[in-house]
């Protein structure tokens, strides 16, 4: 199940810092995501076994008439009603402030799992001033320092015990999982209503991990998947004026959840700045990929309109330009099987194995001819090449001189993969070792 744990507090008590620190040594994703407000940064870690996502929430600011910290404020609030667990913030050296009782009560009420992380405890006084704290009647405190990392393990091993386990899901989770993602009003809901609305006796409903994504068992027309409906983003009293932001928490929760993204957007408003952003999200998570362009029978067609409008959202998505896009209208049903089809061939895709035998043969000829270029006087040998038994599609090539490998010569050796197997939809990773 997905599990999303942010980070808050009130600014300048450490916060990135302590970010940086649990996503330095495993990080698998941290970014500044295009379309979200300033300052937002996620990032994938695992601790004792369990993944989860973290979100750098910016300071919580109350009473302040700059507009950037009113913004900031209510996405403190926002990831406090969506995230797992809450790791909230303080600072030792500055003690008990008005903002931390402030946010403390906003805690209180959620009725989140917490944990008070006091900061800056970097010698034993400091510790013992860390007992004030208690007073924010917020349970037990974990005395850290996040620039040396003193306490973070033992705050790490606290924050994984909170993580819960969905036991209904794990019964079937070796069946793939799609999550319909996209903007409001994109037609989600009518999608996903459209596909549950036909042979309904064979479809349950299984409650999903946050108030309104559910996971539905769907088997129809051949097809046997977990569809994760993300159809309640939608607004809400107190976050409305940021709903981008509250989309990108929801949309950051169901890429944990699944295997491929279907991502939705209007044909009639085309592939703008929050599209980017799931997708941003959904391909730098190594998820499969497939693009739905909705409400395709409202757009006044010409000749090649389809491969025009297919040309722009491939030049807003380079360099990955490898997935499949699919024109649909969901209200009018139309090749709404289509893109389940693709989206079961993407989640195969996802799974490609390419023995290492096939892929010497096809490899070795090739970077004969066209080697990597010379860097300062040196020139690269590659050995020998063979994908690794991971979830994740990943080359490995063995060479004399990995780091003289420029990202060029990367794309070029991943476009002719491309070419030759079929990994459409699907991001992968091409890394290069030192050959021993």
């Amino acid at each position: 199940m997905s599990n999303v744990v942010a980070i808050i507090g009130r600014p300048n008590v450490g916060k990135s810092t302590l970010f940086n620190r649990l996503v330095g040594g495993r990080v698998a994703i941290v970014d500044s995501v295009a379309g979200v407000t300033r300052d937002r940064h996620y990032g994938k870690t695992e601790w004792n076994g369990k993944e989860f996502s973290i979100i750098d929430t910016g300071g919580y600011i109350k009473g302040s008439d700059d507009t950037f910290e009113a913004e900031i404020r209510r996405q403190v609030e926002i990831a406090i009603q969506e995230a797992t667990v809450l790791v909230f913030v303080v600072d030792v050296v500055d003690g008990v402030t008005e903002y931390d009782k402030e946010v403390a009560k906003i805690i209180r009420r959620s009725k989140k799992p917490v944990l008070l992380t006091v900061n800056k405890v970097d010698n034993n006084e400091r510790g013992a001033y860390a007992a004030e704290f208690y007073s924010l009647g917020l349970g037990d405190i974990y005395s850290i320092s996040s620039i040396s990392g003193s306490g973070t393990g033992e705050l790490l091993d606290e924050l994984v015990k909170r993580l819960p386990f969905d036991t209904a899901l794990e019964e079937m989770a070796d069946l793939p999982k799609i999550a319909i993602l996209g903007r409001p009003n994109v037609g989600k809901s009518s999608l996903t209503n459209a596909l549950l609305g036909t042979e309904r006796n064979i479809v349950t409903d299984i409650a999903g991990t946050t108030r309104d994504t559910i996971h539905t068992h769907y088997k129809a027309f051949g097809h046997d998947f977990w569809l994760i409906d993300t159809a309640g983003i939608r607004r809400k009293s107190r976050v409305h004026e940021d709903l981008e932001f509250y989309s990108v928490m929801r949309a950051l929760r169901a890429l944990e959840d699944c295997d491929v993204v279907v991502l939705m957007i209007d044909a009639t408003q085309g592939f703008e700045s929050q599209d980017q952003a799931i997708f941003s999200l959904a391909e730098k998570n190594k998820k499969g990929i497939v693009i739905v362009v909705n409400k395709w029978d409202l757009v006044e067609k010409e000749n090649n309109s389809t491969k025009k409008y297919e040309e722009q959202i491939r030049e807003k998505i380079a360099p990955f330009r490898d997935v499949p896009i699919v024109f649909t209208s969901a209200t009018e049903k139309q090749r709404i099987l289509k893109a389940v089809e693709v989206a079961i061939q993407v989640y195969h895709n996802r799974s490609n194995r390419i023995a290492t035998s096939k892929l010497n043969d096809f490899f070795l000829p090739l970077i004969e001819n066209h080697g990597p270029p010379a860097i300062k006087g040196k020139h690269v040998k590659i050995k020998y090449v063979t994908q690794l038994k991971i979830r994740v599609p990943t080359i490995v090539f063995f060479c004399n001189l990995p780091q003289y490998i420029n990202e060029d010569y990367k794309r070029y050796l991943e476009n002719k993969l491309r070419e030759n197997f079929d990994f459409s939809g699907v991001p992968l990773t091409m890394a290069f070792r030192k050959k021993s």
